[in-house]
């Protein structure tokens, strides 16, 4: 006994200095002090695995996986391919047209196909038939058919440009004039995309398909379970796909031979796996003077923006339930947004991130400066944009506070605005105004002032916010926001505005403008004398923004020439939301001090329904409770992989070897969230949808057999 006393008194002994030791580390971690950051060298792959089509690494392929895929593979996977809209991924599943994609990417379709007394939404919605599948108004799919790298044309008419100025108005000018030219010859949808922020450029041409009607779509209490707070988290348990179906110009299940047949097994673990989809954006080829604005000040303004409008939608459906419909979905956008940018934000406060980004600029600065010829043309090139970072630091934030929209800015400008516009107008003679403004045409003009759908409560809550930007960005001092707010914050600043307006109904602007034009333009009214004395000033600002910006551009541009001079296509272009493929394996990761295993199944579907109380966002719909009988709970449902995506990708098939579908890519994990600037392959996982899970559910519980038989077939079947 006294010697495993001993023993135990000696471990506890150490556990204490082991705690004592990482609570110091934790201390002075957050000064990076107790580390060397110089040690910290960029990865390999911080830069990503976005491989463009035109460019695709096959000796990186054939080294990494034994895989040696040839020209007809490559125009196979990217015919399959689709951009779903102008905001997702899909891809062809049969050869009748059918089409997968995410459950979150339809859910504007789907709430446009709903019809009176339904709640798709709520209750999912099933085509038993092929005449049931309903045409989605506005909704089309883009498959890739052409690409030309015009590289050359596009940089010799930039370089005909003598100021950074004129090279920006020339490249517009010429991709312009490209993409209206190659339109013309091939009927497709053209648009030139800049790769290495202008070191190329690739013509992409789209076969567009208009269209598309739905098919299947899950519940929401399956398409998004967990709701916010498991999304961006692994292990998950999303039933996160929808169906569509692409019809041709007679109205018949459009025939197409490129489409990715379905894999009944989907991935092993540590089994290479593709995600074939469009990226929407990175900034991981930025400077660092770039990404530190974004840390600094642009990121920390979104978050505070994305924040105030979940808190308003959030207290307005507090208030009125029967809007949930209207206002989930934008509350879910907000929050989605707000969890992935914050999660890109504390990325970019990472130290030893930012250390590896400015390794990995030190040392293509350094390539750079070692070639003569390179150093004549590009050496200063991040001086110039660190010092067009700084002018934009200046200026930025006063000019997001005078700046104006319909998502965040209450109604009550845009009103004043017009008000102002109508006093302008009757001061002149009825024969030189603006039409809008006479007769019958000016009562018109008034009674649409306030839409039928205005809301007092929703535009009172942002107007609080708007004042609070006010003053954070321009500070109490300024004469504008002094004089509009007399002087108070917050909700007496809100009652003050209110209270010494008469833009805020329709009543109080007609008694205002019977008072006369003259009165009107004294700007005594607070939302008045606020567009009258910032319109001047918010235009400078945006003027003086836009030429920062257009001239960085062409600072960036250049410097991606440099970038595919010294690495050529070793390293991949940011995503432009065009086709890339991406390359990873099946594989867990550790987390919260231990692992997470690659593949989740439906029994922690029910363990975290059960676990988390039956209740919201973990509650389940009817037809999953309990489960059918011949259901098999065991069935993979969730898994993860290490293949890099980023927002766009939404909706993106995961592929095998084979281009088979063993999956469908619909988020990633938390800490992979910095994604947007650096690519960490021993952290960042996708998280897709199992093939066998989306056929399990599709045949046991929506019991849609025809679609469970089509994919396993490959087409329809009789």
């Amino acid at each position: 006994m006294r010697f495993l006393f001993g023993s135990i008194a000696k471990r506890i002994v150490f556990s204490v200095v082991l705690v004592s030791f990482f609570y110091q580390i934790q201390i002075s971690a957050q000064s990076s002090d107790w580390m060397n950051l110089d040690t910290i060298k960029a990865g390999k792959f911080d830069n990503g695995k976005m491989w463009t089509f035109e460019y695709p690494p096959m000796d990186y392929f054939s080294q990494a996986y034994n895989f040696q895929p040839d020209e007809a593979w490559f125009e196979h996977v990217r015919m399959s391919a689709l951009r779903f809209a102008n905001y997702c991924s899909a891809s062809f599943v049969s050869a009748d047209g059918l089409v997968m994609t995410n459950h979150h990417c339809a859910r504007q379709s789907i709430t446009q196909v709903t019809m009176e007394g339904e709640d798709l939404n709520a209750n999912g919605f099933i085509a038993q038939t092929l005449q049931d599948e309903r045409p989605v108004p506005g909704l089309y799919v883009d498959q890739l058919v052409l690409f030309k790298d015009v590289t050359d044309e596009v940089i010799d008419e930039i370089n005909k440009g003598t100021t950074d100025k004129e090279r920006a108005k020339f490249e517009n000018e010429i991709i312009s004039k490209i993409e209206e030219r190659e339109a013309t010859a091939t009927g497709l949808e053209v648009a030139i995309t800049p790769l290495y922020n202008g070191g190329k450029y690739s013509l992409y041409g789209y076969k567009r398909y208009t269209d598309v009607r739905l098919v299947l779509a899950p519940e929401d209490q399956l398409g998004f379970f967990g709701g916010d707070p498991d999304n961006f988290t692994y292990p998950r348990f999303n039933l996160d796909c929808s169906f569509f179906r692409v019809y041709d110009e007679n109205g018949n299940p459009l025939k197409t031979e490129n489409f990715y047949k379905w894999s009944e097994n989907g991935a092993a673990v540590g089994e290479p796996v593709f995600v074939v989809g469009n990226p929407g954006n990175t900034d991981r080829l930025n400077t660092v003077a770039q990404l530190e604005y974004a840390r600094d000040i642009q990121y920390p303004r979104t978050v505070a923006l994305l924040t105030n409008l979940t808190d308003i939608y959030q207290e307005m459906l507090k208030k009125d339930p029967s809007r949930r419909l209207e206002l989930q979905d934008m509350i879910f956008s907000f929050e989605n947004s707000k969890k992935a940018i914050g999660g890109i934000l504390d990325g970019l406060r990472n130290p030893v991130m930012m250390q590896r980004k400015k390794d990995f600029e030190k040392t293509f600065r350094a390539s750079v400066e070692a070639d003569p010829e390179l150093k004549a043309k590009y050496g200063n090139l991040w001086d110039k944009i660190a010092d067009s970072r700084k002018q934009l630091g200046e200026i930025s934030n006063k000019n997001f506070a005078l700046s104006m929209n319909q998502l965040s800015t209450p109604k009550y400008f845009f009103i004043a605005d017009e008000v102002i516009s109508i006093a302008e107008n009757l001061k002149l003679p009825e024969s030189e105004r603006d039409e809008l403004y006479v007769g019958d045409e000016l009562n018109n003009t008034l009674a649409s002032l306030f839409p039928e759908d205005f809301d007092a409560d929703m535009a009172n809550l942002l107007l609080e916010k708007k004042i609070d930007a006010l003053y954070m960005y321009l500070g109490a001092d300024d004469p504008l926001v002094k004089k509009f707010t007399g002087g108070k914050q917050g909700k007496e600043a809100v009652e003050y505005v209110l209270s010494n307006s008469k833009v805020t109904s329709i009543e109080d602007v007609k008694d205002l403008l019977e008072d006369g034009a003259d009165e009107v333009l004294k700007g005594d009214d607070p939302f008045i004398y606020f567009m009258m004395n910032s319109k001047e000033r918010a235009a400078g600002y945006s003027k003086k923004v836009n030429e920062i910006v257009e001239v960085e551009s062409a600072y960036s541009q250049q410097l991606g020439v440099a970038l595919f001079e010294v690495y050529g296509t070793s390293i991949p272009p940011d995503a432009t939301f065009t086709l890339r493929l991406a390359d990873g394996v099946v594989e867990g990761f550790p987390y919260n001090g231990t692992y997470a295993q690659p593949y989740t199944t439906f029994y922690g579907l029910y363990d975290r329904y059960y676990g988390q109380g039956k209740e919201f966002p973990w509650s389940l719909p009817a037809k999953w409770t309990p489960p059918p009988a011949d259901f098999d709970l065991s069935t993979p449902f969730n898994f993860v992989s290490t293949n890099d995506i980023i927002g766009g990708n939404s909706g993106s098939p995961v592929i095998n070897k084979n281009a088979e579908i063993v999956g469908l890519a619909f988020d990633g994990n938390i800490q992979g969230l910095p994604g947007n600037f650096i690519f960490r392959t021993e952290e960042n996982r996708t998280v897709s949808v199992h093939s066998k899970g989306m056929y399990e559910a599709i045949d046991k519980v929506y019991k849609l057999k025809r679609l469970s038989a089509e994919l396993k077939a490959g087409k329809i079947t009789k």
